[in-house]
């Protein structure tokens, strides 16, 4: 599983790539947890690309109901095809009229239903913790059975369970019925070494030395602790795309503070960092 994450550069560690696997093989939704920017939701597209498959994605946010998650009725199309009825005098048997409105054409099919009909696939429920209780425990229904009934059509079945990734920023504590269905892991910030060659795989036209040491400051930044929002990888990329846009192959004090805008998305952070760039490069 390592190594074909790698493939489609996406570079785990031990911890990750043995839980991906894991929850391919026992057919298990994988929880994801862990600071923004860790790889969460690169997790799911890797998985995705390196399985060649679907990557269907719900982006949970507060107020989500089953009805965006799910499926609709395309009410305006079905009020059309009401009136060509009308229209043409077929009225005749009004039972038929009636089915003939909940006919699957008028099914507007959200992520989850897509999931569950177009599999095999790989389900992405980003952010689950944005999400509210009563949203929680709908998901917890159809992870236990890969199913849905649509009362108008009838029960609609996985022939293969998806490969199904939820994350959780934990802007608030999920339920234990939902985690227990699940495989869980934390996702760690990597460390020097790995950062390091993440930046040098998605980004193989910075220079090495460049990406050295941008990843060095964003470490020692996030070890420091007083960011009110430490840099994720996604920032770090960023930061690095961004110099190397600028022409520079190493890092200076006078590029760095012009660039601190995609590392930093505080005004108070990026004072923080400005002030403490000099020393953090002279080292």
């Amino acid at each position: 599983m390592r190594a074909q994450l790698g493939e489609v550069g996406y570079l785990a560690d031990e911890g990750v790539s043995t839980i991906a696997y894991l929850a391919v093989a026992m057919q298990r939704p994988l929880l994801l947890e862990g600071e923004p920017g860790t790889g969460k939701t690169a997790l799911a597209e890797a998985l995705a690309q390196s399985f060649d498959l679907p990557l269907i994605r719900l982006q949970c946010y507060e107020g989500i109901d089953a009805t965006q998650a799910l499926y609709d009725w395309d009410f305006t199309r079905q009020i059309l095809h009401l009136r060509a009825v009308e229209a043409v005098g077929a009225a005749g048997d009004l039972r038929a009229t009636e089915e003939s409105l909940f006919d699957e054409r008028f099914l507007l099919t959200r992520p989850i239903l897509q999931a569950l009909r177009g599999s095999p696939a790989v389900l992405l429920v980003d952010e689950i913790d944005r999400a509210d209780d009563e949203f929680e425990a709908f998901l917890l229904e159809v992870l236990s059975t890969y199913q849905v009934s649509i009362p108008e059509i009838g029960t609609v079945r996985a022939t293969e369970p998806p490969i199904v990734v939820l994350t959780s920023n934990r802007t608030r504590e999920l339920h234990d019925a939902l985690k227990r269905r699940c495989l869980y892991h934390w996702i760690e910030h990597p460390d020097l070494a790995r950062e390091t060659a993440i930046v040098r795989s998605r980004l193989p036209q910075v220079s090495e030395r460049l990406a050295e040491r941008v990843v060095h400051v964003v470490q020692r930044l996030r070890a420091e602790g007083s960011l009110m929002k430490p840099p994720g990888v996604a920032e770090t990329l960023d930061w690095a795309r961004a110099l190397h846009e600028l022409g520079r192959a190493d890092l200076d004090l006078e590029s760095a503070s012009a660039t601190i805008g995609a590392l930093c998305k505080y005004r108070e952070d990026t004072e923080r960092v400005r002030s403490a760039l000099d020393q953090i490069i002279s080292d």
